[in-house]
C-alpha cells in the first residue's frame, strides 16, 4: 500500500509567492499541494473543501487578518493541521506568540527551494516517527522526535555542544545572506565569541556550512561562515 503524501494548503496572499510556494512544495517527494488560499477566509474554507490538509504553509501578514488569527481560528474548528510560518515577521514577540499557537516552523522570508524543502523534509520525519501506533518508549525517544522538527539529532552532537545553542546560531547564519564571523554570531546570538566559534565550527564539519578567510583591515583575517544552501540538498540523498 502507497503511504498518502502529507496535504498541503499553501496561504499567501501574494500570487506569485503562492506560486512559488506551491510548486516547492509539489517537488519535495512525499508532499502534495491540497490547495492555494490567498486570505484568512479562503484558507478557512479550503481547510474543508480539500480535507483532509496535514500542513498549512502560512504567511502571517493576510489581508483580512493576522494568520495567528486563523492559527486559532482552525483549531477552533477543529483542525488538526500543522503550521509552517512563512513570513518577513521578524519581530521576537511574534516569533513567541507563534510557538504559543502550535507553529512547528518559523521560515523568514526571503529564502529559497532548499530552505523550505529542509524544513519540509524536518516535518516529514518528525510526522513519521509520532504517526505510529504505540507509546514513547521514554524521555529520550520524545526529544529525538520533537529535535526531528529542527533538524538536530542530540544524540549524535558532540560532548559540550547543546542542541537548542546549536539551533540559533545556525538560524543566525542562514538569515545572514553575507555570513557572519565568530565574533558577529557572538552579538546576534548572546553567546561569547569562542562559544559562537565552536557551533560555527561543527555546522562546518557537518556540512551546513563552508568556511572562509575574511581580509579587511590590516592584520590577521578573521574567519567568515556562510550557510551551505546545497546542504539540504545533499541531506535528503544520504
Amino acid at each position: 500500500m502507497t503511504e498518502r503524501p502529507i496535504r498541503v494548503l499553501v496561504v499567501e496572499d501574494d500570487p506569485v509567492a503562492a506560486d512559488a510556494h506551491a510548486r516547492y512544495v509539489a517537488r519535495t517527494p512525499g508532499f502534495a499541494v491540497a490547495a492555494v488560499a490567498h486570505s484568512r477566509a479562503a484558507a478557512l474554507r479550503a481547510l474543508d473543501a480539500h480535507a483532509p490538509v496535514d500542513l498549512l504553509l502560512l504567511d502571517l501578514h493576510l489581508p483580512d487578518g493576522h494568520g495567528l488569527q486563523l492559527c486559532a481560528a482552525l483549531r477552533a474548528a477543529g483542525h488538526g493541521a500543522d503550521v509552517i510560518a512563512v513570513t518577513s515577521a521578524r519581530d521576537l514577540a511574534v516569533v513567541r506568540q507563534a510557538v504559543s499557537a502550535g507553529v512547528v516552523q518559523y521560515l523568514l522570508k526571503p529564502f529559497g527551494a532548499a530552505a523550505l524543502g529542509d524544513r519540509l523534509r524536518q516535518y516529514a520525519r518528525y510526522r513519521a516517527n509520532l504517526d505510529r501506533p504505540g507509546q514513547a518508549l521514554g524521555q529520550d525517544e520524545v526529544d529525538r522526535a520533537l529535535a526531528l522538527l529542527r533538524g538536530t539529532d542530540r544524540s549524535s552532537l558532540p560532548k559540550g555542544l547543546a542542541a537548542d545553542t546549536l539551533d540559533i546560531l545556525a538560524a543566525a547564519l542562514r538569515t545572514a545572506p553575507d555570513g557572519l564571523s565568530a565574533t558577529t554570531a557572538a552579538e546576534a546570538t548572546g553567546v561569547s565569541r569562542i562559544t559562537a566559534r565552536r557551533y560555527l565550527e561543527h555546522l562546518v564539519t557537518t556540512g551546513r556550512a563552508t568556511r572562509e578567510p575574511r581580509y579587511g583591515q590590516v592584520g590577521r583575517p578573521e574567519l567568515g561562515y556562510r550557510w551551505n544552501e546545497g546542504w539540504a540538498r545533499s541531506a535528503s540523498t544520504r
